[in-house]
């Protein structure tokens, strides 16, 4: 049976950052959280974000859910996944830019 899963992205950050920024960042954390393989294998993941969160560019999340959104869809992405922060800043807007990156690069590609 698939259960639900928690990436926690304190976990992932430099000593003190309150920024997560850069694809090559992004990369790293999807690898060393293995969100990949947590998406297929799992029926629910959970993204808490630290408290203390300044930011989360489009550019990170771009590199950090690209395998997935460009498997799943923005529609299944948002199903499988939801994000747990008691903090100020919200990720929506740029997770939805993200989002759109993905598949405006995934469509411009498969041409």
């Amino acid at each position: 049976m698939k259960e639900d899963v928690l990436i926690d992205l304190a976990d992932y950050r430099t000593a003190g950052a309150l920024v997560y920024t850069g694809r090559d960042r992004g990369e790293e954390v999807r690898k060393k959280s293995r969100v990949d393989e947590l998406a297929e294998s799992a029926d629910h993941v959970i993204v808490r974000i630290p408290e203390d969160t300044f930011s989360i560019n489009p550019s990170f999340l771009e590199e950090f859910f690209r395998n997935i959104v460009k498997k799943m869809g923005a529609s299944a992405f948002w199903q499988k996944f939801s994000f747990d922060n008691k903090g100020e800043y919200q990720v929506k807007d740029n997770l939805q830019l993200a989002i759109e990156r993905i598949l405006r690069k995934s469509s411009a590609l498969s041409r």
